[in-house]
């Protein structure tokens, strides 16, 4: 089994998540006491907040830059980052550190390529819906990506996500205006809908649109569960 390298923190909640469906995946495929052999790096979310908040990705890349060196110094073959914003300094981390970094968009673009989907709505924090990064990892595969155009629709997801969802909680309120946002992009013709941020399956069931969900965290704790296993 090879050794895997989280970077959690962003947030605790998901990298509980990251850590449990890794192990039980695992575990599912090889029995018995076989879990994963991996190794957490785990930030403070306050910090790196800040500096995505300040546009300074430079320093949020250091601090990632530092966590995964520990982790390849610890022994991890791959890196996995815990949150799908993280995965705009991916790439540039991936060379730097000399480790493959396991990508969220790249796992998440061959599922949906798997069902032949053309055109998904993606919901996350307003880095991973406003810039390229996840897009064009989409867009490699043939995968159009539609976001949500009210700029309070955005708002409300950039800011629950960092206030409620991060912390773990979930009221019925929220859940009733994601699905309401989500709705709005199938009507757009989105054909599948990316939970592209690590929390949002606290609110966003797969029972709760007509058509298929893409959890980014299951999809990239599989992916990862494959590397550790190859």
């Amino acid at each position: 089994m090879k050794i895997i390298g989280l970077i959690g923190g962003i947030s605790w909640v998901s990298t509980a998540d990251y850590y449990k469906l890794i192990n039980q995946g695992v575990n599912e495929k090889m029995g018995g006491l076989n879990f994963s052999e991996c190794l957490i790096y785990s930030f403070n979310y306050a910090d790196i907040k800040k500096n995505n908040e300040a546009n300074d990705w430079d320093a949020t890349f250091s601090m990632l830059l530092k966590g995964c060196q520990f982790l390849k110094q610890g022994g991890a073959t791959a890196i996995v980052l815990c949150a799908n914003t993280m995965h705009f300094i991916a790439d540039r981390l991936e060379q730097e550190i000399d480790l493959p970094i396991i990508h969220i968009a790249t796992a998440t673009a061959a599922e949906i390529k798997k069902q032949g989907l053309k055109k998904v709505g993606l919901l996350g924090t307003k880095f991973t819906m406003e810039l390229d990064f996840f897009k064009d990892k989409l867009i490699n595969q043939g995968i159009e990506a539609i976001i949500p155009q009210s700029e309070s629709d955005k708002d409300f997801i950039h800011t629950t996500i960092f206030e409620e969802l991060g912390k773990g909680l979930v009221t019925d309120e929220t859940k009733k205006r994601y699905l309401e946002i989500a709705n709005r992009l199938i009507k757009e013709g989105a054909e599948g809908i990316i939970l592209g941020c690590t929390e949002i399956p606290l609110v966003i069931k797969p029972e709760d649109l007509a058509v298929p969900v893409f959890d980014t965290a299951l999809i990239h704790s599989n992916a990862a569960i494959e590397f550790q296993l190859s």
